[in-house]
């Protein structure tokens, strides 16, 4: 039952024009779409009428309220409003809120983005994490290497974390026969020092191999951060 004040719109998916909604499956002051034919549809209290043919239903705009965390926008694209039965791309930030007794999110699996950079890992290297999950140098390793963390470019680390959260990053440098190692961490340009798995800073790489860095970052105020690493031999 639609609250007080709302009109209902339905969705009706089928494959041929003439499959458009009828008096009898449709209440009394209900709107619904076909989307074979893109005609608006408006049931009064005795029969369906068509409302809007398909090139103005695809030009119709519905506001979207600020209210309850609405964004104003003027169109439900504008909105980014997903479709569940098709793929949806998202650009801004996503929260998924459960409760005392329930999960966030559940998913069979989750595609994390990997860049693969034939470089040599020497110097400092901006390791931007609104860009990849893993970064893979495919160049053997030129010189003992820094890795400074950052939002991107042009944004901190800082400014896209908030206090109490964390990211996990992953950073695979290969390693020719004289093996070159992470000697120095900073986020944003400042030094950080890591508490490294085991207790001990790496203070060589392993040659012949892929070494895996592996960085935990916990933002704990701001500007200040926990840096949890790791090191693996793949060979």
């Amino acid at each position: 039952m639609a609250q007080a004040g709302f009109t209902p719109i339905s969705i009706y998916y089928s494959t041929t024009a003439s499959n458009i909604p009828t008096a009898g499956n449709l209440v009394a002051g209900e709107l619904a779409i076909n989307t074979a034919d893109g005609k608006l549809y408006f049931k009064n209290s005795s029969n369906v009428v068509t409302l809007l043919a398909s090139s103005s239903v695809a030009a119709l705009t519905l506001p979207v309220s600020t209210a309850n965390g609405g964004t104003g926008a003027t169109s439900l694209a504008a909105a980014n409003i997903p479709v569940t039965n098709v793929a949806n791309s998202f650009t801004g930030l996503q929260t998924f809120a459960g409760t005392s007794s329930n999960a966030d999110l559940k998913t069979s699996n989750i595609l994390e983005t990997a860049t693969i950079s034939a470089t040599a890992a020497t110097g400092t290297i901006n390791y931007d994490v609104t860009t990849q999950s893993v970064l893979y140098y495919t160049t053997d390793a030129s010189g003992n290497f820094t890795v400074n963390f950052r939002g991107s470019s042009g944004t901190s680390l800082n400014t896209i974390m908030a206090t109490g959260e964390s990211l996990s990053a992953t950073f695979l440098v290969t390693n020719g026969s004289t093996a070159y190692y992470n000697s120095a961490v900073t986020i944003d340009g400042s030094s950080v020092t890591p508490k490294w798995q085991g207790g001990s800073a790496p203070t060589s790489g392993n040659a012949s191999s892929i070494d895996s860095y592996t960085y935990v970052i916990i933002k704990t105020g701001s500007a200040t951060f926990t840096v949890l690493a790791s090191v693996t031999k793949f060979a």
